[in-house]
């Protein structure tokens, strides 16, 4: 896909999402606000997992006034019209990720440096097929995690053996 292309699916994705969010907050009586579709923006730039504190200091270093107040109420918003998704991966931070239009996907997460790695496998789909037919249940979505250490935490605990 040339970059073109890219920028011009990502723009149409935003504005996507900013109709659904703009629908969300109207519909549930929450203000429009410049910096809540700011904030969408710049998590739907943002490429992989973030925590709140890591998206608060980007935004400011890319100099937009938000609080971390109205960054995490916005946030809250956005999991809750299913635009952000909420991870909890055994440490004391929430990490998310946007969610829309990208494909169902899992994690590995490493224990001793806390990297979130994602990565599909259809296999995983059959099972959740199977064991949705097999209990008659409407599967809405999910959350897999594998838990270990990454191939450079490994290295550096073999190199302190």
């Amino acid at each position: 896909m040339t970059a073109m292309m890219q920028n011009e699916r990502e723009t149409d994705v935003f504005e996507t999402v900013k109709n659904i969010f703009s629908a969300y907050l109207q519909n549930n009586g929450h203000r429009r606000t410049p910096e809540r579709f700011t904030i969408l923006k710049e998590i739907y730039l943002t490429d992989g997992h973030f925590d709140v504190e890591s998206l608060y200091i980007k935004m400011k270093n890319n100099k937009y006034r938000v609080s971390r107040a109205t960054l995490y109420n916005t946030i809250d918003l956005l999991v809750k019209c299913n635009l952000v998704l909420k991870h909890q991966f055994g440490r004391n931070v929430a990490q998310f990720e946007k969610s829309y239009k990208y494909k169902q996907h899992d994690h590995l997460v490493c224990s001793h440096c806390g990297r979130v790695y994602e990565f599909c496998d259809p296999r995983l789909l059959a099972i959740q097929d199977s064991v949705s037919d097999l209990f008659n249940f409407e599967i809405s979505k999910r959350s897999l995690a594998f838990f270990g250490a990454c191939k450079s935490c490994q290295t550096e605990d073999d190199q302190k053996d």
